[in-house]
């Protein structure tokens, strides 16, 4: 529900993204995107690679996995990448 009376508290919400963790896996994710564009070429010089162009940056290992930037990362498109789960596979009895 939206804040109607008062003001939305971001420096509160910010402290909480830092206790739960989120705000690592963030800025891991931020200096993948970085890293491809500053390689990449870009000839619409609108600061994103060529070939990252409305594709997403998905690591080897989920970053909620424990996975790094040094584990690896590929580009691929975005319904692909936010469709996974990560979810463990069971094996059928």
């Amino acid at each position: 529900m939206p804040y109607t009376k008062k003001k939305r508290p971001y420096k509160k919400e910010y402290q909480q993204q830092k206790a739960r963790g989120e705000h690592a896996d963030r800025m891991e994710r931020q200096r993948a995107r970085r890293k491809v564009d500053k390689t990449g070429v870009d000839r619409n010089k609108n600061g994103k690679a060529d070939r990252r162009e409305g594709k997403d940056i998905s690591h080897n290992k989920p970053l909620s996995r424990g996975g790094t930037n040094k584990d690896g990362y590929r580009i691929e498109s975005s319904s692909k990448n936010r469709a996974r789960n990560y979810k463990k596979k069971t094996t059928k009895k």
